[in-house]
């Protein structure tokens, strides 16, 4: 295994250590607009006393550091103390409510030119008490929760490691469904999408065709098995229309061998789509902790724009050591 060096670790040591300032995370315009609005006009029921930034607010402190509800409200409400502001602390019932009505919008960066998108997923555990022995043994246990596992989709900038897109579902929706909800929320001109061979399905091709900017889809057909039997290429049913980029794959790999035509096309770079997995479980775990469904996707997109604000803040720039 290589190892590298950092040619910026004096930058990148302020950048890890910036990610745990309260000033970052609380900041003054933040706390200037607190409060909700008055609504429109007058409708049933409490107005609401607290703005959608002051629950994301708190809502990305638990994610940040861990913490429950309870813990995070006792958080701001000894740095609000400390301030000597006179700002109301929502409390841990209407942190959960509103956490599963709650937008979380991707926060990125404007790019410079087209991008190329990798494509992975992974699964998160949203697990109660002892439902482990119920998966296991099938008796004797009573789920806490019902739902066991999450699949999260992550669309990732191949240049910055940055998360471009995000997507949640259950384990019955697999990455071929999930890729053309992916590509919808990125409205930046692409030039490549790459994934894994979970990909390589019709779907997936014309999801990826259906763009107006035309990028090249790169998902590796399955490996011929033994014998003669070898990979089709399968054009549409309209002999004039052209043929998939998965026609032009193939004739590839049979005139230069899988290895050499997985560098030419740049399909390696699809492990930065794991590096990003493996970031986020690095820091914020392989699970949840929201009940709902709702909840849950708001917990993990508030997790992709902490991950995409840590890059802003600094990222490493390293070289292979000799």
């Amino acid at each position: 295994m290589s190892s590298y060096r950092l040619r910026n670790w004096s930058e990148y040591e302020r950048a890890l250590e910036a990610r745990g300032s309260l000033c970052l995370w609380l900041s003054d315009e933040t706390l200037a607009r607190w409060r909700a609005e008055p609504p429109p006009r007058r409708r049933r029921g409490h107005p609401r006393l607290y703005s959608e930034e002051a629950i994301t607010a708190l809502l990305t402190l638990s994610a940040l550091y861990h913490l429950g509800l309870r813990e995070t409200v006792g958080l701001v409400r000894s740095v609000v103390a400390a301030l000597g502001l006179a700002l109301p602390v929502p409390d841990h019932t209407t942190l959960s409510r509103r956490r599963a009505w709650v937008a979380v919008p991707l926060p990125v960066t404007p790019p410079r030119a087209p991008l190329h998108l990798v494509v992975d997923s992974t699964g998160l555990a949203v697990r109660g008490e002892g439902s482990w022995q119920q998966h296991r043994w099938r008796r004797g246990v009573r789920l806490t929760w019902k739902r066991h596992y999450l699949r999260v989709h992550l669309g990732v900038d191949e240049a910055t490691g940055e998360l471009r897109a995000l997507g949640v579902s259950s384990l019955s929706v697999t990455d071929g469904e999930m890729l053309p909800d992916l590509l919808a929320a990125v409205a930046v001109p692409l030039r490549q999408v790459t994934g894994d061979g979970a990909y390589d399905q019709w779907r997936c091709y014309a999801a990826v065709a259906a763009r107006p900017d035309h990028p090249r889809a790169v998902f590796p057909p399955p490996r011929p098995r033994t014998g003669p039997h070898r990979a089709r290429i399968q054009r549409h049913g309209n002999a004039a229309a052209p043929p998939l980029d998965r026609d032009e794959h193939i004739r590839g790999i049979r005139r230069v061998g899988r290895r050499r035509w997985k560098a030419h096309v740049g399909y390696h770079r699809r492990s930065l789509a794991e590096t990003a997995v493996s970031r986020y479980k690095r820091c914020f775990g392989d699970r949840v902790t929201a009940r709902t469904f709702a909840g849950q996707c708001a917990e993990v997109f508030l997790r992709g724009g902490l991950l995409n604000r840590f890059l802003w803040l600094g990222r490493p720039d390293s070289y292979p050591a000799v």
